[in-house]
């Protein structure tokens, strides 16, 4: 029988979900709404300051938003050590931490596998259930594309690395930017389609996904329908006529349909904002208003994950 394309899409969508870890699921809705630090970063630089070099007022300022949760980016193990008692003074948690990884070459691999890991084991006094990684390109910023090798390799290291981290009581989230999108998605789709969804679940950027689909929200609710059930976290930002705004707002991603067909799949990821600034972005605040307005805009949008 021949099988015709909603069927394909339908039965493609059940077996890329099919495995989905029902406990992360319902650990991630308990989580308060985070915030990353690659916002603040941004926000920081424009004003010719630099977050994190004082971790102790960057954190002040962080939690004078009312944000109750963070996650950082960390390169190696040593830097969990000095964030940690700096969130417990400002009575911070750290549901989950973003960390990078380079995984389409075995060598590379191994040691970047074995720094995952040492972070994954600082980690255990903070309870963090989520790592999220975005695998290298072969050049940030530049224009060539993984061949299929490369991308099987990635894909075998990112599931090994999910496995490991499985063991450890914590879930791998797979991350993207827009170079994935790239060359009909292939390296994105290989990725969740090569792993076994019990070892990677999906991080949707939100933004990233529908800019690097050509500004489209076709493609972003296509691989919504696609690998719904493996989303276990959002990065939420949000553009007006293709620019990124300072402040998390009604823009050009219809984020109350994506919290409506979430919650027609029964998933509820742990929500982190990155609302960020680019070169053309509006100047009207600062960090700390700018993510006041972002806490009050997600709480409402999304009140209803919210215990």
């Amino acid at each position: 029988m021949t099988m015709d394309r909603r069927t394909f899409m339908n039965s493609l969508a059940v077996s890329a979900g099919a495995a989905f870890l029902p406990e992360t699921e319902a650990i991630a809705s308990t989580f308060p709404i985070s915030c990353n630090q690659y916002s603040w970063i941004t926000f920081y630089a424009r004003e010719g300051k630099d977050w994190g070099a004082n971790l102790d007022a960057s954190l002040k300022e962080f939690a004078s938003t009312g944000l109750k949760a963070y996650e950082p980016a960390f390169t190696d193990a040593s830097e969990v050590g000095k964030l940690l008692p700096v969130l417990k003074k400002y009575q911070l948690v750290m549901p989950s931490v973003y960390v990078n990884s380079s995984l389409h070459k075995a060598d590379e691999a191994t040691k970047s596998i074995e720094s995952v890991l040492a972070i994954a084991d600082a980690l255990k006094p903070a309870d963090t259930k989520i790592i999220v990684t975005n695998p290298n390109p072969l050049q940030w910023g530049g224009s060539e594309n993984k061949n299929d090798a490369e991308l099987a390799e990635q894909a075998k290291n990112l599931d090994k690395l999910g496995a490991e981290l499985k063991k450890r009581g914590m879930t791998l989230a797979y991350h993207t930017h827009d170079v994935e999108l790239r060359a009909a998605a292939r390296e994105f789709h290989h990725m969740l389609l090569a792993t076994d969804p019990k070892n990677v679940s999906l991080c949707l950027d939100v933004h990233w996904v529908y800019r690097g689909s050509g500004n489209s929200q076709i493609a972003l609710f296509d691989i919504v329908r696609l690998y719904g059930k493996r989303i276990v976290e959002l990065h939420l930002r949000q553009s007006k006529n293709g620019i990124w705004q300072e402040a998390f707002s009604d823009g050009d991603i219809d984020y109350r349909r994506l919290v409506t067909t979430l919650k027609g799949l029964n998933v509820t990821p742990h929500l982190v904002l990155e609302q960020c600034l680019e070169k053309t972005s509006p100047k009207t605040m600062d960090a700390v208003a700018a993510h006041k307005q972002d806490l009050v805009y997600s709480s409402e949008m999304f009140r209803s994950w919210l215990k």
